[in-house]
């Protein structure tokens, strides 16, 4: 029980085919019709939920529909229209912001190159991976959320802690074919069994080659921290 796989690639293998078994249907949770409101929706979904997203999106697309309507938009009423969404005033001023940058050189059009998004105002190079995945069916990298990070190191396919890091290491080890749907099965997973308090090991579908697994481990290896803390 809880014995990984000899190589960080078979174990990567492994987890993915049966997460696959497990979640068949995974898939981005974010509502968006265009590349527009994809960038806006991952851009308010930093350190807020989905569904949180979801819910406010619903008016928000409605009434802003163009880079034009953000860029012009007053971004006190923009943080008001956001206003359940966390860190809605610094967001308000990244879309603002960017909406502005995409009138003004990207003629409306949202970039779909990593270096001209991650030169958006408040997109990072997880916001970019994203957005070229859904966006624009180009794969780059792996998008690692908070999930990705904790399940990635608690399976024992990675030891880095940083979401740059674990990026870098995760490439040559997940199956590039894979890349896009990696995360979405890791946050499918780590909603549904594998949480970040209370994991639940008996009803995990790779228990048995997880070096973290409750079962049988004193130590839970996303954060190194003894199980019993």
């Amino acid at each position: 029980m809880g014995t990984p796989l000899p190589s960080r690639t078979e174990q990567a293998e492994e987890v993915i085919e049966r997460l696959w078994e497990e979640y068949p249907d995974a898939a981005i949770s974010l509502n968006f019709s265009n590349r527009l409101e994809l960038l806006v929706a991952v851009v308010l979904s930093a350190q807020c939920t989905d569904e949180r997203v979801n819910k406010e999106t619903e008016d928000l697309f409605e009434k802003y529909q163009s880079p034009e309507d953000y860029a012009e938009a007053d971004v006190d009423e923009l943080s008001e229209d956001i206003g359940s969404i966390t860190y809605h005033n610094s967001k308000a001023d990244y879309l603002k912001s960017s909406a502005q940058t995409i009138v003004e050189e990207h003629d409306g059009e949202v970039p779909d190159t990593m270096d001209e998004l991650t030169d958006l105002k408040g997109v990072g190079r997880k916001t970019a991976n994203v957005i070229l995945q859904h966006g624009y069916d180009l794969v780059e990298g792996i998008v690692v959320d908070t999930h990705v990070q904790r399940l990635s190191r608690r399976l024992g396919i990675t030891e880095e802690e940083r979401p740059e890091a674990i990026e870098e290491d995760l490439l040559p080890v997940v199956p590039e074919d894979e890349w896009k749907w990696y995360t979405h099965l890791l946050i499918s997973h780590g909603r549904e069994v594998c949480t970040a308090r209370n994991p639940d090991c008996g009803e995990c579908v790779v228990e048995d080659i997880c070096p973290s697994s409750k079962l049988d481990r004193e130590v839970d290896l996303a954060s190194g921290d003894p199980w019993d803390a």
